[in-house]
């Protein structure tokens, strides 16, 4: 009887430890479905944004944008759409996994039993599909900053400025992401 207790003992410990395990993970996943469902607004008003034959604010014809940096504004934002949505499946594929796993009948000994190393590979499959579309859609950026300001080959400062600062920020942010996004996938 004892050894029946103690057995039960450990497997109520593992069962807690999981499903607290398992909410981190589902906590990890709404907050990558959610910054991607904002990037892809993004890609949406980055296309809205952009009309043929559009003037740059330089006010010099040879500034303006050619038809080539629309088409290139076009597939960027393509392309970055496709990752965001790529990534929010495969999270959103991870959760329900996850949910319908932990929604087996109560009284299971075994609940919300996942395989790790799958687990792992779906969510490092939706960080990087997050991350290549963070890059698409700051490509798409700089399409969309040559449109209003004037191509960077003109020099103009307020091109320039934008530019670089996007560059820097956006990238700072994204090794903030993929250091704690290594530290998850590690750990």
């Amino acid at each position: 009887m004892a050894d029946y207790t103690n057995q039960c003992n450990r497997s109520q410990i593992s069962s807690s430890s999981s499903t607290t395990t398992t909410s981190i993970h589902v906590t990890a996943l709404d907050g990558l479905v959610n910054v991607n469902s904002l990037f892809t607004i993004a890609v949406f008003v980055g296309l809205s944004l952009t009309t043929p034959g559009q003037r740059s604010l330089e006010n010099r014809s040879a500034c303006d944008a050619d038809i080539s940096v629309a088409k290139k504004l076009l597939v960027f934002e393509v392309v970055s759409f496709s990752f965001f949505l790529f990534s929010s499946l495969v999270a959103q594929g991870l959760k329900l996994a996850i949910n319908l796993i932990n929604s087996k009948d109560v009284d299971e000994v075994f609940r919300a039993h996942i395989n790790l190393k799958a687990l792992r590979f779906g969510m490092l499959g939706s960080a990087v599909g997050s991350v290549m579309g963070c890059l698409f859609l700051m490509l798409s950026m700089v399409n969309v900053i040559e449109i209003r300001l004037g191509m960077l080959s003109c020099g103009s400062r307020a091109t320039i400025n934008a530019v670089a600062s996007m560059i820097v920020l956006v990238t700072s942010a994204l090794l903030v992401y993929i250091s704690t996004a290594v530290y998850a996938f590690l750990h």
